[in-house]
């Protein structure tokens, strides 16, 4: 079984319980008449920094185990917000990647950046999850998704005022991603699969989207060699992880993957 299998069967018996704990119609009574908070794309395009830094909290991984051991997100998000990131990505996978909807809470009660909840989300339920944790923009991953189901998805974040990343990792993957409606598109150079790398992707795929659409670029940015490389590939934004969570200082890594950049 492939990593990403494991990871959808958890996911779905996770759902199963957090329904159990708080039904739908609980959940959805709670978040009546609330809209996200904070612009996440207008922080991307406004930010007057080119590509715009979107930094992850992102405790491990499955690929690469432990990434930091003194995980603090409130700490982590001050600084990040301090060194200049335009978003946070907040991982909220507890099995896989140790994350948890508090860390979106801490990420928005302790910074004025827009939150992305990032976790593998497979129906309507987890987005109300996460505009009742405060977060401003949900990950939509096209891999996981019917074409139904995305526009669904899409519909109700639109509904709810969050901004949906809809993530591609190969060409029809776009395709749907732009037959759904999607305005806000990241390029993932990790296969989900079983989480290879494939730093070309984003080269064969970012002059393939239509002017207008917001461009990010995810997974396997180390150096400011590659910040620059995207930057020229015309991304709006880098999604930053694991650099930033295996740095001791992660506003001195910042500074060094930006380096003549900003």
């Amino acid at each position: 079984m492939m990593i990403l299998d494991e990871i959808l069967a958890h996911k779905r018996e996770e759902v199963a319980a957090s329904k159990q704990r708080l039904p739908l119609e609980e959940l959805t009574r709670r978040v009546q008449g609330r809209r996200a908070e904070r612009d996440f794309v207008a922080a991307l395009r406004d930010v007057g920094k080119r590509p715009a830094l979107i930094a992850e909290l992102k405790r491990r991984s499955p690929s690469k185990g432990m990434l930091r051991e003194r995980f603090d997100p409130p700490r982590l998000a001050q600084e990040l917000q301090e060194a200049g990131a335009a978003a946070l990505s907040v991982l909220t996978d507890e099995h896989f990647f140790g994350g948890s909807l508090e860390f979106v809470r801490d990420a928005h009660d302790f910074t004025e950046l827009p939150i992305l909840r990032k976790d593998f989300l497979l129906e309507p339920y987890q987005v109300y999850e996460a505009l009742s944790a405060q977060a401003d923009a949900v990950l939509l991953i096209v891999q996981l998704l019917t074409e139904p189901q995305l526009k669904e998805l899409l519909a109700l974040s639109s509904r709810l005022g969050l901004a949906a990343l809809v993530e591609i990792h190969a060409e029809p993957e776009l395709d749907r991603a732009l037959r759904a409606g999607a305005t806000l598109i990241g390029i993932n150079s990790r296969d989900l699969r079983d989480f290879s790398m494939h730093p070309e992707t984003i080269e064969r795929l970012a002059p393939k989207i239509p002017k207008g659409v917001v461009v990010i670029a995810e997974s396997g940015v180390q150096s400011a060699a590659d910040v620059k490389r995207l930057a020229e590939l015309g991304v709006q934004a880098v999604l930053i992880g694991e650099a930033l969570m295996t740095a001791p200082d992660v506003q001195a890594k910042v500074r060094e993957l930006f380096q003549g950049i900003w």
